[in-house]
């Protein structure tokens, strides 16, 4: 692999242990890891000059719904709550099949790309007409991504008392079987890993109580992580009330759902004894605050989850419950959001970048990614802060207060994968109309 140069980053946010900031400093990038930090570097193969720009690391995703890209601003579900808006989407979502998948996700994470994205999780819980996992995990090893896909599920349909179609339900034995093939061909435990598979039954409302037990027993005898849904609004507490009579997080770890090995959706409804639960297992929280606005799901309480210290990442969710899958643009509500609800001091622009970087990180179980160290992988995102959205800025490493939306150059395991704003790695051009036409497809 090549040896590059940054050179000259006007400023750098390490996001290490000391949270360092540097000015004027390059960076040597070699065999996708960072290899050196300092002045005046000898120059290697290739240089990026840097000067006018802010290079932090790159950002990560920890919740995404990659297929919703087809399905964005539908009209009956654009004003509809959570189970409203799911019951106006199931029916689009049960025509698609492999190719559908496979170009959601390549716009999907050329978006987050664009956005300063390295490393995404996916949630991935219907597999409609021959759609597979193996669909989102081809489009993101053709575009460069680094890569967090789960195997979610759904196995209880109207006709059992669930929120689901039947059409869009699977049994239960070949939920788990499939997810034993894909952990076995896919999953990649190694340092510098780009693809590293879940288990993610889609939520409480959805799977049995016995495929969320059976599927923990799976993921930890498989050494993989766990995802699923949680306590994301008022609905979601009270159908965990009913149906199993204790809130969400007490159901969480009476089936072995608690741990540094699971990271849960939304919690925006988390109580206090369960923000306790999730400090005291590490159990990790994807925080989605654009979709929870615009589904009115309400603001979670991510000051309180950090100082009790549960590792917070965030996610943009499904572009269906979204519309849009820009990791600035979630970084900069979250921080908003937290100030709203408790004062103008409750979260800075730094804090923000640590959740959107190292947070992300810590909750996906990668800590070889999510800052800018000596033998870190070579996850970086160069910010140009020369242009009208930081324009009269005081502070160029507060990019979350008054800064761009897109990157500038996007490096991935050492390679770069977005030059000068535009994708490397396809022809994204040609991709979006090809999605498109699909949309328009299924919108006839």
């Amino acid at each position: 692999m090549a040896e590059i140069l940054i050179q000259n980053a006007s400023h750098v946010l390490t996001m290490d242990d000391a949270r360092r900031e540097m000015a004027g400093v390059d960076i040597r990038i070699k065999d996708g890891v960072i290899a050196e930090i300092g002045h005046g570097l000898a120059g290697g193969a290739e240089t990026v000059l840097a000067s006018g720009c802010v290079v932090t690391p790159g950002l990560v995703n920890t919740h995404h719904h990659l297929y919703q890209t087809l399905t964005r601003a539908v009209p009956g579900g654009q004003d509809a709550l959570l189970f409203g808006w799911l019951q106006t989407l199931y029916p689009i979502w049960s025509r698609f099949g492999p190719d559908e998948m496979f170009i959601s996700a390549q716009v999907g994470l050329a978006e987050l790309m664009l956005s300063g994205c390295t490393l995404t999780s996916d949630h991935l819980y219907l597999f409609p007409n021959g759609a597979r996992l193996d669909d989102t995990i081809d489009a993101a090893a053709e575009i460069g991504m680094r890569f967090h896909p789960t195997r979610g599920a759904m196995s209880i349909g109207e006709s059992d008392g669930g929120l689901p179609p039947d059409m869009l339900v699977e049994r239960e034995e070949d939920i788990l079987n499939d997810a034993i093939r894909l952990v076995d061909r896919f999953h990649d435990a190694s340092e510098g890993s780009m693809c590293r598979v879940g288990v993610a039954p889609c939520s409480p409302f959805s799977v049995s109580r016995d495929l969320m037990r059976d599927a923990a027993i799976l993921a930890r005898d498989k050494g993989v992580m766990l995802h699923t849904h949680l306590a994301e609004n008022d609905e979601d507490i009270a159908y965990s009330l009913e149906k199993f009579g204790c809130r969400p997080g007490q159901y969480a770890e009476d089936l072995g759902w608690t741990g540094d090995d699971v990271w849960h959706a939304h919690c925006v409804k988390l109580d206090g004894q369960e923000i306790d639960l999730f400090a005291r297992s590490k159990t990790g929280v994807a925080h989605c605050p654009c979709s929870n606005c615009r589904l009115g799901s309400g603001i979670a309480p991510v000051r309180a989850m950090r100082d009790a210290g549960v590792p917070v990442g965030l996610g943009v969710d499904g572009s269906a419950s979204n519309d849009a899958g820009n990791l600035v643009l979630e970084a900069r509500q979250s921080m908003l959001l937290q100030r709203v609800s408790q004062g103008a001091d409750a979260m800075s622009a730094r804090e923000a970048l640590e959740i959107a970087t190292r947070g992300g990180a810590e909750v996906l179980g990668r800590s070889d990614c999510g800052q800018i160290a000596v033998g870190k992988r070579a996850d970086l995102a160069i910010w140009d802060v020369t242009g009208i959205e930081s324009a009269g800025s005081w502070d160029p490493a507060a990019i979350f207060l008054a800064g761009p939306t897109q990157v500038r150059d996007l490096f991935i395991e050492g390679r770069q994968v977005v030059r000068d704003g535009i994708v490397t790695t396809l022809d994204l051009p040609k991709v979006i109309e090809r999605q498109n036409e699909m949309a328009q497809k299924l919108a006839s």
